[in-house]
């Protein structure tokens, strides 16, 4: 899948980067802190979901599910985004960005990797440089939006102090320290506020405290009707 980024840098012009992705991981239950992903586990498991097998686990989406429109179309009323550090490779550099793992949550009791593949993974179209973040990575901070009764309301936020670090994620599923050619990786959550719900828009931003910046994304969805 082709995505086209602007690169922002704090010391140089902007520039238009393009990736082709081919290779799309999730990296699911990816918390540091075993606390932490007990309580994710547990968050899922009020809605059904089985508990993994293993953590962290890495779930293979086809890469024709990245999408960059403000506009993604899903089956049925029963989904929800999460916000996502977005990893991947171009020109010989990594780069970090910012996805939603948009989730089916009445398939996700049945099958959690199947409910994945189902829905689009908004993906945002601006990046950073990895070594320009990587020194602070920890400081960075994850946050979402979703609607409810007509007002926005913040429904997760958390440092990424919380999750296991990137190349970590990357060593653990590719065995080397750097993103492979063509390959994309989401690196888990944070906990929502109040518990998962759907919502009819999804604002995401990821958000550099030491650099004073952020990346932001925001999606609406287009219900399509489940037929029996």
């Amino acid at each position: 899948m082709k995505l086209s980024f602007q690169l922002i840098r704090a010391d140089r012009p902007e520039e238009r980067v393009e990736a082709d992705i081919t290779t799309c991981i999730v990296a699911g239950w990816a918390g540091r802190d075993l606390a932490a992903i007990e309580h994710h586990i547990e968050e899922l498991a009020a809605i059904g979901v089985p508990r993994p097998s293993a953590v962290p686990l890495y779930y293979r989406i086809a890469a024709n599910q990245l999408i960059q429109d403000p506009q993604v179309q899903v089956v049925g009323d029963g989904s929800s985004g999460e916000a996502e550090v977005f990893l991947f490779s171009s020109q010989g550099r990594t780069l970090v960005s910012l996805a939603s793992d948009h989730t089916d949550r009445k398939l996700e009791a049945h099958s959690v990797a199947l409910s994945k593949q189902l829905c689009v993974k908004p993906v945002a179209t601006q990046a950073w440089l990895y070594e320009d973040v990587a020194g602070h990575w920890d400081e960075l901070l994850l946050r979402s939006w979703i609607e409810e009764q007509g007002k926005t309301v913040l429904y997760q936020e958390g440092p990424l102090a919380q999750l296991r670090h990137p190349l970590e994620l990357v060593r653990g599923h590719f065995g080397r320290d750097a993103m492979p050619k063509h390959c994309g990786m989401t690196c888990g959550t944070v906990a929502a506020i109040g518990g998962i719900r759907p919502s009819p828009s999804f604002t995401m931003e990821l958000h550099d405290p030491r650099l004073q910046r952020s990346i932001k994304h925001r999606y609406t969805l287009d219900i399509l009707p489940e037929i029996a």
